[in-house]
């Protein structure tokens, strides 16, 4: 007798996400029918345990542009759905969902939030902000501005809470006492 792997499923209007979590799975076949049926089996585990999911979906869906993926962990199928609207649930049959089947909430975006998922960050407006000037590391030319502000630093310096002088600023006090540089300040006159 087959066992029911855990499988988790999400939507979109116009597709499916169905993910069967089966580590190891292995001989998997995966069958998808136009009007909803969804076959998947395959082995797992040392004694080659059989596992079996078989499902009619909500409605018809479009084989062709359907994939699939297997992963050593999980098999995921995007489903796309014939006609781009939202299912009220999963399957074809009402009442309550088998118990190996449960919502992804991972994937699960709600109807009237389905169109800001495309667009990352949709409900927040910049304007004409502009984010080169924040400088928040990753900027290009970041070294060249530094080396051309080397005269601009306005900080303090141990010279000027000290009192002393560097003989490269002297000369430059004594000239500007002066107002004219061609005139030796310590002339007398």
């Amino acid at each position: 007798m087959s066992r029911h792997p855990p499988v988790k499923w999400a939507q979109r209007s116009d597709e499916l996400y169905i993910t069967i979590e089966l580590p190891d799975a292995q001989d998997v076949k995966v069958t998808l029918e136009p009007e909803g049926k969804f076959f998947f089996s395959a082995t797992a585990g040392a004694e080659k345990v059989p596992y079996e999911v078989n499902i009619d979906l909500f409605d018809k869906v479009d084989v062709n542009n359907s994939k699939s993926s297997i992963s050593s962990r999980n098999i995921f199928y995007l489903v796309k759905k014939t006609e781009s609207k939202w299912w009220d649930r999963l399957l074809k049959q009402g009442g309550k969902s088998p118990v190996f089947l449960k919502v992804d909430w991972d994937k699960w975006v709600d109807e009237d939030e389905e169109q800001d998922d495309n667009k990352p960050g949709a409900d927040m407006d910049f304007g004409d902000f502009d984010f080169s000037k924040l400088n928040m590391g990753g900027g290009e030319g970041l070294d060249d501005n530094m080396a051309d502000n080397d005269d601009d630093d306005e900080s303090d310096t141990e010279d000027e809470f000290t009192g002393k002088a560097s003989a490269d600023n002297e000369a430059d006090t004594k000239d500007t006492v002066s107002g004219n540089p061609s005139v030796a300040p310590d002339a007398k006159t």
